[in-house]
């Protein structure tokens, strides 16, 4: 569909936001819902401001959310499952929102948690917070549906073009809060979040979200991957981590740098050996995943076994809690 790639751009979108552009599409969006445009327009430079300008508000008025997106969106979507049928309906979703769906959703999930852990300093305010993001509109985030709808009327023109022109936006009575889009978004070909030296999504007023292949990790851990060697791995207690730290510095050049010898090998994997002076051997079995990863690639696993392990099927069968006899799958998952 030719409105696929637009979209995907609007999805990943960073820069200033065109805020007089923005603005006019909320006012679109407000007399598209027969609403009283909104008196006061408020710009926070990240979601995490937003909530916090969110919570400032006096005399804002309800959300008027459900009536300026929830309604008008649902109103569409049963119009065009009517106007297509099931099937139809199905493969327009399929060629279009389909494609942007997984990754954008994860986005604004991550971002989500990252608000949250921002502004929550205790347990109890965790639920506040979750409210306020309950009556954000996700803007640019909104991408994958809004691509199904592209060029098919004019009902959602407000909020397409609040999306294509700014980030996320808060709808209230009198007044509404409106986000600027992340200054810089890193991500690997899978689509996810992904930075070895800095932020992988980031705002102009510090708020950021750090993370190594998908994975979420904290700023000063990122910090110090350049500094790695092979002891501070192995003393890495999150195995989430270590494994982090592993890709980053190598798995080759931890093996040699750390003195492993590969001890055996079967089809199963490679079972390699790290001689530690007054510890016990770090024992790997090397095994690649046959499962592709999103990007096609095959993952490589180094579970570590126990020291007494002598094979790579022994070492296997252990991390399935079996023994080396009873290991004998019908294919490898």
């Amino acid at each position: 569909m030719q409105y696929v790639d637009s979209w995907r751009g609007v999805a990943a979108a960073t820069g200033a936001a065109d805020r007089a552009a923005a603005e006019d599409g909320v006012r679109l969006a407000y007399r598209s819902a027969g609403l009283a445009e909104p008196e006061e327009f408020v710009w926070a430079d990240s979601p995490k401001a937003a909530v916090e300008a969110v919570e400032k508000l006096v005399d804002a008025g309800r959300s008027v959310r459900d009536e300026v997106r929830t309604r008008p969106w649902a109103q569409e979507r049963r119009r065009m499952y009517d106007e297509l049928g099931p099937a139809g309906w199905s493969a327009l979703w399929s060629a279009t929102g389909a494609q942007l769906w997984e990754t954008t959703a994860a986005l604004a999930e991550r971002i989500r948690a990252g608000v949250v852990a921002a502004l929550a300093q205790r347990p109890e305010d965790e639920t506040a917070v979750r409210l306020v993001l309950l009556d954000a509109v996700l803007g640019q985030h909104d991408a994958a549906w809004l691509a199904a709808f592209d060029g098919r009327g004019d009902r959602l023109d407000g909020l397409a073009e609040v999306a294509r022109h700014g980030g996320w936006w808060w709808p209230y009575e009198r007044t509404v809060v409106l986000s600027e889009r992340p200054e810089a978004l890193h991500r690997d070909g899978a689509g996810r979040l992904d930075r070895g030296d800095g932020p992988a999504l980031s705002y102009p007023d510090g708020f950021a979200l750090y993370a190594w292949r998908g994975m979420p990790v904290p700023a000063e851990f990122l910090a110090e991957l350049a500094a790695l060697t092979p002891e501070r791995i192995r003393n890495e207690e999150n195995a989430e981590l270590r494994r982090v730290m592993l890709e980053f510095y190598g798995y080759d050049h931890y093996l040699a740098e750390s003195g492993a010898e590969p001890v055996h090998r079967d089809e199963t994997g490679i079972l390699w050996r790290i001689a530690l002076q007054g510890d016990e051997d770090v024992v790997m079995v090397e095994v690649v995943n046959s499962t592709p990863e999103p990007d096609g690639t095959h993952r490589t696993y180094w579970p570590r076994v126990p020291p007494t392990t002598r094979t790579a099927k022994e070492g296997v069968a252990w991390t399935f809690g079996l023994q080396r006899e009873a290991y004998a799958p019908l294919r490898q998952t």
